[in-house]
């Protein structure tokens, strides 16, 4: 592996000697500049394991009226990335403990915490192929990169950037 280059097909769920085909060879990135990047991985995992095709951290103002604030977007279907949000896609503060919330449209969201009145959320986006809600250990697994994020967003002071 060179210097910063991650191989993100160690991660994929195969079986011994099957190979990995990309189904995409989009892999967009937006405001992962820097230490931004350490996302990229926690974002990847999840958007594999809840199918979609676009994952993000976002932050909203639930006294304002207006749409989730993208923090930093993978996406895997367009490039340049989509870095606008649907606010039906997030959940509530109240969600506790942290859960994580299916949509209709086949995504989901997390919310990883609060700081300074800005509501902070994982969303994987673009999970309309998928068949049936997320459970068991991908639940469980996506559940624990929510919680890498926060850590990233709350106790490196990433969320004091936004």
């Amino acid at each position: 592996m060179s210097d910063g280059i991650i191989d993100l097909t160690q991660y994929l769920d195969r079986e011994d000697g099957e190979d990995y085909e990309a189904s995409s060879t989009t892999f967009a990135l937006w405001g992962a500049d820097g230490e931004r990047s350490r996302f990229a991985l926690p974002l990847w995992r999840s958007i594999y394991l809840a199918g979609g095709d676009r994952g993000a951290i976002v932050w909203r103002d639930p006294l304002a009226a207006h749409a989730p604030q993208p923090f930093v977007v993978l996406d895997l279907a367009k490039d340049p990335p989509r870095t606008e949000f649907d606010g039906s896609l997030l959940g509530s503060a109240d969600d506790a403990p942290p859960t994580v919330r299916e949509h209709v449209s086949g995504g989901l969201s997390v919310l990883l915490g609060t700081r300074e009145g800005r509501q902070w959320f994982m969303v994987i986006d673009g999970g309309e192929h998928r068949d049936s809600n997320v459970h068991g250990r991908d639940r469980e697994d996506i559940l624990f990169l929510a919680g890498e994020c926060a850590g990233l967003l709350f106790l490196r002071d990433f969320a004091d950037e936004a």
